[in-house]
């Protein structure tokens, strides 16, 4: 017996203290009920312990501190300019058991920026899939199929008439493709609030489910592929291209959303 596939990612988030009141308090008693999830959590919190106090297979070799501090104060004095001679300042902590170094240092050229890139987008990425936004856009997805008058502003199925309907509503333009060959007609369009900001929100069919595209300001943030994932029972694919930012989320299977979002993007949207 598995754990049921909506209730993975708010098990796994329970264990690390990640849930809030709402969630945890329904994942409880989704947990009292369903004994496959029980074991799963059971499980999860038993890999973590073994996980924590389990010796590493590898040790980092003791002169990989000095050799990387070369390397990076080699960058550092062939880097023109005066940020070149500038004092090197560090506080290095290094930690053989783990098999791992933490450096605090001003970086200097393209290794050390590799590196920090790295660091940032390890500690990124999960703070992107549970970002608050996707709950906000869940709860609006809902409300849209429980309101009638709420799916759509712009009823039709021509993109030519939803496109630039946008215009002068939002200060970007979201792509309107024309999927319904593909098995996912275009029924229209309207204006929805994302963190109190205006996002543009396409809506699409797949049979009898309804699909919502979310599109807004990606800002600084570039997802090189999507990310896809399961919340409360709701299909999610998140990705971004040409500066905009999309969520689609339904009901489907998310291997169909997945197929929708590859089509999506690989479709002429003007």
């Amino acid at each position: 017996m598995t754990a049921c596939d909506d209730k993975l990612l708010l098990l796994q988030a329970h264990v690390d203290g990640e849930l809030d009141a709402a969630n945890a308090v329904a994942l409880e008693a989704h947990l009292r009920s369903c004994t496959a999830c029980a074991d799963e959590l059971a499980r999860i919190e038993a890999v973590r312990g073994i996980l924590a106090s389990a010796e590493p297979g590898y040790r980092a070799p003791e002169g990989l501190r000095s050799r990387i501090d070369a390397l990076i104060d080699a960058e550092a004095q062939a880097a023109p300019g005066p940020s070149a001679r500038r004092p090197v300042e560090r506080t290095p902590e290094f930690h053989p058991s783990a098999g791992v170094m933490a450096i605090n240092r001003n970086w200097g050229g393209g290794l050390a920026t590799g590196l920090a890139l790295s660091a940032a987008l390890l500690f990124a990425l999960p703070q992107l899939i549970r970002s608050n936004t996707e709950d906000q856009l869940i709860d609006s997805h809902i409300r849209s199929l429980s309101l009638s008058s709420h799916l759509t502003d712009i009823a039709t199925s021509n993109r030519h008439v939803v496109k630039p309907w946008f215009n002068g509503k939002i200060d970007f333009a979201p792509p309107v493709p024309e999927l319904a060959a593909k098995g996912f007609p275009l029924v229209g369009g309207r204006l929805d609030y994302v963190d109190g900001h205006e996002a543009a929100a396409i809506v699409y069919r797949r049979r009898l489910h309804t699909i919502n595209v979310f599109v807004l300001p990606a800002g600084k943030l570039s997802l090189p592929v999507s990310m896809s994932s399961k919340h409360e029972g709701y299909s999610v694919v998140r990705w971004t291209k040409n500066g905009l930012a999309f969520w689609a989320i339904s009901d489907i299977d998310l291997a169909d959303l997945e197929l929708f979002q590859r089509t999506f993007v690989s479709e002429p949207s003007l």
